[in-house]
């Protein structure tokens, strides 16, 4: 009877490890390298909704491949490394002290850093490094519109949309809206001159050198045509405008501030641990 009730339970306890294994490895097999196997929808986890099913296709296939060569390389090393090669301890420890003092270095600014950064703070870092902020490339200010050459009100979207007058500006936005296919005025943003050049299939050079009395027109593939009007320009190798260097000068004074958050943190956790005699040296 024993043996008959451990061969049973030995049997349910097969049937359960099954059943898991089952359901963790549910779906079909789409590769095997080595005794290692590779699930249909471990590959499903990978791939971004949305994608078409041809892009589908080709990351499933960039992550198989990738895969099986992580898997044929960890087990060749497991059979040519030495006992001492194959330890990778020391390794990941270190990897582990690194992850967790990184982590709780971004927890401490995150919770510290000030991020709010007055006009005066841009315009006082602007002006003390001019230096920095010489334009490599061409901006404009600009107005782009795509529509089509039958449109009815074509001609007066081209001629107000040239306008420095608030309201004509605003009914050629508003006319747009409902005539062309595309509008835009770039939130009356300094660009770089390449951003607009692509529009028309163009280099920096040939756009700028296109523009008459400010404007370029070009028929598009599908029958409709682009029509840019520039209103301002700066060129290569002049200091560029605070507002276009906003973003940069941003990043650059939250570094600062980050980098010295991180060094109080240091030394007053180097001061603390000393004062608690939490460390010594011999």
């Amino acid at each position: 009877m024993k043996r008959f009730l451990s061969i049973l339970a030995a049997a349910c306890l097969l049937a359960s490890c099954q059943l898991i294994s089952s359901v963790l490895h549910d779906g079909d097999v789409v590769a095997r390298a080595g005794k290692e196997k590779l699930y249909q929808r471990e590959v499903e986890a990978v791939i971004p909704g949305g994608v078409s099913a041809e892009d589908s296709t080709r990351l499933a296939a960039q992550y198989i491949q990738s895969w099986i060569q992580e898997r044929l390389f960890v087990q060749v090393a497991g059979k040519e490394l030495s006992k001492s090669e194959r330890d990778v301890s020391r390794e990941l420890e270190d990897y582990r002290r690194s992850l967790l003092k990184f982590r709780y270095e971004q927890a401490y600014v995150n919770q510290r850093l000030d991020t709010a950064i007055t006009q005066a703070q841009y315009q006082s870092y602007y002006d003390a490094h001019q230096d920095r902020f010489t334009l490599e490339t061409a901006l404009v200010k600009a107005r782009l519109m795509n529509i089509s050459p039958e449109s009815p009100n074509f001609s007066v979207i081209r001629k107000k949309m040239s306008s420095s007058k608030e309201e004509d500006l605003v009914e050629a936005d508003s006319l747009a809206y409902t005539s062309a296919m595309r509008y835009t005025d770039f939130g009356n943003a300094w660009i770089p001159a390449p951003t607009l050049s692509r529009e028309f299939g163009m280099d920096e050079a040939a756009f700028l050198s296109a523009l008459k009395d400010g404007f370029i027109e070009r028929e598009d593939p599908q029958g409709g045509v682009n029509i840019a009007y520039v209103y301002e320009r700066m060129k290569a190798g002049q200091t560029a405008p605070l507002d276009y260097c906003r973003p940069r000068i941003k990043d650059i004074i939250l570094s600062a501030r980050k980098k010295a958050l991180l060094s109080t943190l240091e030394s007053d956790l180097m001061k603390q641990a000393k004062d608690r005699g939490e460390y010594e040296i011999y």
